[in-house]
């Protein structure tokens, strides 16, 4: 058995059976109590399941936010994908922030003032 230790200790006092699962999303932690009522730019993620829900995730852009968008779900409509990518390009441009591809089917769009570099990063151990 695995004993709980750090953060997850303060909130679970049981014990852990070896090849169990938290679940993470019900946990609560007191450094979170505040919520995001005091940030001044929050990261969200937003899922579009048809190409309407588009309209929901650049309302937050447009409030501020940085949009993580999963279209996995309108992949295959090449059609969909489209329209959201040129919605997206001219949302970026009004909002004056910027939209990019960071995964296969994940898209980034972020408010005034934040751009997304388009290098990698990476570790000058792996040259």
């Amino acid at each position: 058995m695995l004993a709980k230790r750090g953060l997850l200790r303060r909130h679970h006092d049981d014990v852990l059976e070896e090849g169990s699962f938290l679940d993470l999303g019900s946990m609560g932690f007191e450094e979170m109590d505040g919520g995001i009522a005091g940030a001044r730019c929050v990261v969200r993620l937003a899922e579009v399941l048809r190409f309407e829900d588009l309209h929901q995730a650049t309302k937050l852009a447009y409030g501020g936010d940085v949009v993580f968008i999963d279209y996995t779900s309108i992949s295959n409509d090449a059609i969909a994908v489209k329209r959201m990518s040129i919605d997206l390009k001219n949302i970026a441009k009004d909002v004056g922030g910027d939209v990019a591809g960071i995964g296969k089917n994940m898209l980034v769009l972020t408010p005034a003032g934040i751009k997304v570099d388009r290098q990698k990063v990476r570790s000058e151990l792996g040259r």
